[in-house]
C-alpha cells in the first residue's frame, strides 16, 4: 500500500507539469533528478540544443555493463481541442482510475519506478538499474536517439530495457517503425482568375496525397508470410495538408505532414523511391514550366525503427517470469524500443494502461494497472542482487 500512495502523490505531482511536446519539459526533469538523487541515484541530466529540453539518465548500484534500463518519455500530446470533463493536468481520481493527461501515456510508469528508486536502491547489489525519461517521444523519438548517442559515446552498455508504454501491462516483443515527414510544396501565388500564370501549391499537394493513397493499396500487397502484425502490411497515414490564404488566392505554399510505419526495411525504401520518381518525373516538371524556382522539399522528422522480435531475448524472459505471462505479442504503434534494441539490448515493451486512454479527452491509468506494474517492478529487484 505505500508503494501505492507513494505512486499515486509522485503521478499527481508529474501530471501537474504540463509537459505537451511543443514545450518545456525541464522542470519535470529536475523534480524527477532530485527523487533519484535523494535515492543514491548517479544522475545525469542531457540538455537538447536549445536548452529547453532534456533527457535524463540515472543509474543505481554498481558501475559495469549488463544492466537494466527502465526507460519512458516525459512529453505528452497536447490537450488543445479536446473536451475534458476535468482539468487536464491535475490528477482526478475516481472510479479505480487516474485521470489526467499522461496518466497512461506514460507517466504513470515513471511514477512507479520512480516510488520504488528507494527499494532497488537497498537490492542492486550486483546489477546497475538504469532509468531514462526522455524528450519528444511524441514528435520522432527525438530524446531517445539523442540519448542513444550518449550512451554509445559513454560507453555505458545495459544489457535489458524495458519501456514502459501502455500495453495493459502485456509484454510485446514486436512493433512497426515510425516514419513522419512534412513534405513542402512551393509554388508561384497569383489572382484566382489567372490560374495558368501560377503554380498552385495546394493542387500539386492534393497530387502529392493521392500517391500516398495509392501506395497505401499497394503495400497491402507487400505484406510479408506469417507478419505478426495487425494489420499485417506497412501503413501510410496522412496526417495534415496545410495551404492557402483566401479563396481567391493561388497558394503559392502548401504542407502534407503524412507518417508510414513499416514492418520491414524494403517497404520504406520502396515508398520513397516511388514519390521521389513521381516528384522528378510528373510533379515538378509541370510546376517549373511555369515557374523554374518551383519546388519539393521533404522534411524528414523522424525515422525510429521498429522493435523486431528477437531470438534469444532475455528481456521477454525476465518479463515472463516476473508477471507469469506465458509468452509475448506484436503491436502496430511505436515506441522508442528499436532505438535501444539498436545499442544491442535486450527489448521489450510493458507498461501499465492502455492505448486505447493513450491521446484522448479524460485520459487514464486504472489503478489495478499501477498495482499491477508495482509487483513486476517489486519482483525485479530479484535480479539485481
Amino acid at each position: 500500500m505505500h508503494a501505492l500512495d507513494d505512486t499515486k502523490a509522485l503521478l499527481r505531482d508529474l501530471i501537474a507539469f504540463p509537459t505537451v511536446s511543443t514545450d518545456s519539459n525541464l522542470a519535470m526533469i529536475a523534480f524527477l533528478a532530485e527523487r533519484l538523487e535523494a535515492a543514491g541515484a548517479r544522475v545525469e541530466i542531457h540538455p537538447d540544443a536549445s536548452g529547453e529540453k532534456a533527457n535524463l539518465f540515472a543509474t543505481l548500484g554498481p558501475e559495469g555493463d549488463g544492466g537494466i534500463l527502465l526507460s519512458g518519455h516525459s512529453d505528452v500530446v497536447p490537450v488543445t481541442d479536446q473536451d475534458w470533463t476535468t482539468d487536464p493536468f491535475e490528477m482526478v481520481e475516481r472510479d479505480g482510475r487516474l485521470y489526467g493527461r499522461g496518466s497512461c501515456d506514460m507517466k504513470g510508469f515513471i511514477a512507479a519506478t520512480v516510488a520504488l528508486a528507494p527499494l532497488f536502491a537497498a537490492r542492486a547489489t550486483k546489477r546497475p538499474l538504469h532509468f531514462a525519461f526522455t524528450h519528444d517521444e511524441e514528435t520522432g523519438c527525438l530524446g531517445a536517439r539523442a540519448l542513444a548517442g550518449v550512451l554509445r559515446a559513454q560507453g555505458i552498455r545495459p544489457a535489458v530495457a524495458i519501456i514502459g508504454e501502455p500495453t495493459s501491462m502485456r509484454i510485446i516483443e514486436g512493433h512497426k517503425g515510425c516514419y513522419e515527414y512534412s513534405t513542402h510544396f512551393t509554388g508561384l501565388e497569383g489572382h484566382g482568375s489567372g490560374p495558368d500564370r501560377g503554380v498552385n501549391a495546394v493542387e500539386y499537394a492534393v497530387l502529392y496525397v493521392a500517391r500516398l493513397l495509392d501506395l497505401k493499396d499497394r503495400l497491402k500487397d507487400r505484406a510479408p508470410a506469417g507478419s505478426r502484425f495487425e494489420p499485417p502490411w506497412t501503413t501510410i497515414n496522412t496526417g495534415a495538408l496545410v495551404g492557402g490564404v483566401a479563396h481567391n488566392v493561388i497558394p503559392g505554399k502548401a504542407r502534407v505532414d503524412w507518417e508510414m510505419r513499416p514492418v520491414q526495411g524494403s517497404d520504406a525504401d520502396f515508398v520513397k523511391d516511388d514519390l521521389q520518381r513521381f516528384c522528378a518525373e510528373t510533379l515538378l516538371p509541370a510546376m517549373r514550366a511555369v515557374s523554374p524556382e518551383a519546388g519539393i522539399v521533404t522534411e524528414v522528422i523522424g525515422e525510429t525503427d521498429g522493435l523486431v522480435p528477437a531470438e534469444p531475448n532475455e528481456a521477454r524472459a525476465i518479463v515472463m517470469e516476473l508477471t507469469g505471462a506465458k509468452g509475448a505479442g506484436t503491436v502496430p504503434f511505436g515506441t522508442e524500443a528499436g532505438i535501444f534494441q539498436g545499442l544491442g539490448m535486450s527489448v521489450v515493451v510493458c507498461g501499465p494502461g492502455s492505448i486505447e486512454q493513450a491521446h484522448k479527452p479524460d485520459e487514464y491509468v486504472a489503478l489495478d494497472q499501477i498495482e499491477e506494474c508495482l509487483g513486476m517492478l517489486d519482483r525485479l529487484t530479484a535480479k539485481l542482487g
